[in-house]
């Protein structure tokens, strides 16, 4: 998958794809990964990474939409792709269909941040 048909697959999907979009065209490292997973496990953990999230104040981007997207998904296999900014300030997960031609939903994490008091940017 070239970077440019992954930015093309990147719209509205959740407010999280706009800033992987540009962190993409910014020259951020990508990858999409061969595997699938049932979208039910995907949503179990990331549900699990919200609870974590918002313990510890850590910013993220569509967190929760992206969990409700999966959960909405059931079983349908899921590829998985990531791009982080070239500064690696944030990574950006991707949730996309089996057969990698449309993203589902997009959940970006503030790298290294510092924890703030409340759940950022959910």
């Amino acid at each position: 998958m070239t970077r440019e048909d992954l930015a093309g697959m990147l719209g509205e999907q959740t407010s999280a794809c706009g800033a992987a979009r540009a962190a993409l065209l910014g020259g951020g490292d990508f990858i999409v990964w061969d595997g699938m997973t049932p979208a039910d496990r995907l949503a179990h953990v990331y549900r699990a990474r919200l609870r974590r999230t918002v313990r510890r104040g850590q910013p993220t981007q569509s967190l929760a939409a992206t969990v409700k997207t999966l959960e909405a998904a059931g079983q349908d296999p899921l590829r998985i792709g990531r791009i982080d900014t070239a500064d690696r300030s944030w990574s950006f997960l991707l949730f996309l269909d089996a057969a990698a031609t449309a993203v589902l939903a997009c959940t970006g994490v503030a790298l290294g941040a510092r924890p703030t008091s409340g759940a950022d940017l959910l």
